[in-house]
């Protein structure tokens, strides 16, 4: 049963996704940045929780969840360490995925020869 709620909203957030790119000009860039700021804003709402226990790894893996990450981070870093601790808590709490992105994109970046949409 977890399988089947990852999967599904995992694919709801896919869908959206797939909407909005067939639906609109806008480019891949700008849904990675309009679902990272989704997730930081319901996450930071608290609204992103209920989500995240109910979908599992298909809530926490598409770049909602990082940014719903970010806020978790932040929360915490701000009530350990105040205003400091809000930029240092969402960086610790997503470092691994900044990372992976940084050097995956480096790579993809070279294999691939990107175009923007017209």
């Amino acid at each position: 049963m977890q399988y089947l709620k990852a999967f599904l909203v995992g694919g709801i957030i896919c869908v959206i996704g797939q909407i909005i790119l067939d639906r609109t000009k806008f480019t891949p860039a700008h849904i990675l940045v309009s679902f990272l700021t989704t997730g930081v804003i319901l996450g930071g709402l608290g609204i992103y929780e209920p989500i995240a226990k109910f979908g599992g790894a298909g809530a926490k893996i598409p770049i909602t969840g990082f940014g719903y990450a970010l806020s978790q981070g932040a929360i915490k870093g701000a009530k350990a360490d105040g205003v400091i601790g809000a930029f240092t808590g969402g960086l610790q709490s997503a470092s691994g995925g900044i990372a992976a992105a940084i050097i995956f994109g480096y790579v993809m970046a070279i294999i691939f020869n990107p175009k923007t949409k017209s």
